[in-house]
């Protein structure tokens, strides 16, 4: 998952506002201007939230914009009678680890519910272990279970290609497929669900299977983040626990991430959070070891640069990999940091 300042599944109920649904309109009467139904459908506070939990990602965050866009011109020609059914709205989010994509699905899930798509705003994460079992009749169960919950809202599905294991016949994520693109085709009108992983994966993945690439209508691509971006998501994780950089600590983790972002297994936004989770832990030590001196606000609060230049980055490691183990293994399998 990416950075995120603020990251609810669901909104608060005094934060929602009425859907397109609820807006009357006297038969065959234009609804008034675009703007004024942007406004009333509560779409402009979800965005903003959206700037506020994700830093840069401007072309996401316009693919977003166009899909809200469409949804609202639907809504109201569906209200004057002049479309009959409503748009596909299965995604395909694509990019590397720690881009943002778990929490544009949280907000898209957002969107959609407030545009009165879908039922609630839940938003259901999950991978292959959650959906495909390891025995004859496992799997079925499981993945009914699944859909159950995301009924009415967002499935998740990230690492999707995962499902698709064609060089094992005796795995059952094919079976998990069946039951969900019956699903995503028969109930497509109470469900919307969005697969994610790396590109080229995904890539294979509709090549494998035709059947989800007919059924998937919006793919949006999620850049990776450039230096200066990954610094500004440092630096507000920072604030939002309560500590900062001292000048020089900041100038040593914009070397931090110079160095790391070039190097194997780097995840974007989570390799940030983890660095700055071990900055946090060698600021405790150091504070232990200053025992005698007495704590203060500024003590407590500041990581300095020695939290940062002990990192094994700057002598020619990689931060969280453990000792001796090549640097190659376990890259792109699931649950490693990518």
């Amino acid at each position: 998952m990416a950075f995120s300042m603020h990251a609810p599944v669901q909104a608060r109920p005094e934060e929602r506002r009425q859907a397109l649904d609820d807006i009357d309109l006297p038969e065959g009467e234009l609804p008034g201007s675009l703007a004024e139904i942007y406004e009333k459908s509560g779409i402009p506070e979800v965005f903003a939230r959206l700037d506020r939990d994700l830093i840069g990602l401007a072309p996401v965050k316009g693919r977003v914009r166009e899909i809200a866009s469409l949804l609202i011109v639907d809504k109201v020609r569906r209200q004057l009678g002049l479309t009959a059914e409503p748009p596909t709205l299965h995604m395909s989010f694509t990019g590397n680890p720690g881009t943002g994509k778990t929490t544009v699905a949280m907000r898209m899930a957002q969107i959609l519910h407030q545009l009165g798509y879908i039922r609630t705003d839940r938003l259901v994460a999950v991978t292959r272990d959650d959906m495909v079992g390891q025995y004859i009749g496992h799997t079925a169960p499981k993945t009914k279970e699944i859909l159950k919950r995301a009924m009415g809202g967002v499935l998740f599905i990230d690492e999707a290609y995962y499902l698709f294991r064609p060089e094992n016949e005796r795995d059952y994520g094919a079976e998990a497929i069946e039951i969900l693109l019956q699903i995503m085709e028969n109930q497509r009108d109470d469900l919307v669900v969005v697969v994610a992983g790396y590109a080229d994966k995904m890539a294979k993945f509709f090549t494998a299977n035709p059947g989800f690439r007919s059924r998937v209508a919006h793919h949006i691509d999620f850049p990776d983040y450039g230096a200066a971006e990954l610094l500004e998501i440092g630096e507000l994780m920072l604030a939002r626990q309560n500590y900062r950089f001292d000048a020089k600590a900041r100038a040593a983790f914009a070397d931090y991430v110079k160095i790391r972002m070039n190097q194997p297994h780097f995840a974007n936004a989570r390799s940030i959070r983890n660095a700055l989770d071990r900055a946090r832990m060698r600021q405790a030590i150091r504070l232990f070891q200053e025992k005698d001196k007495p704590l203060t606000k500024e003590s407590l609060t500041t990581i300095q640069e020695g939290e940062i230049r002990q990192s094994r980055v700057f002598r020619g490691g990689i931060e969280g990999w453990p000792e001796g183990v090549p640097d190659a293994q376990g890259a792109g399998q699931p649950g490693m940091e990518k």
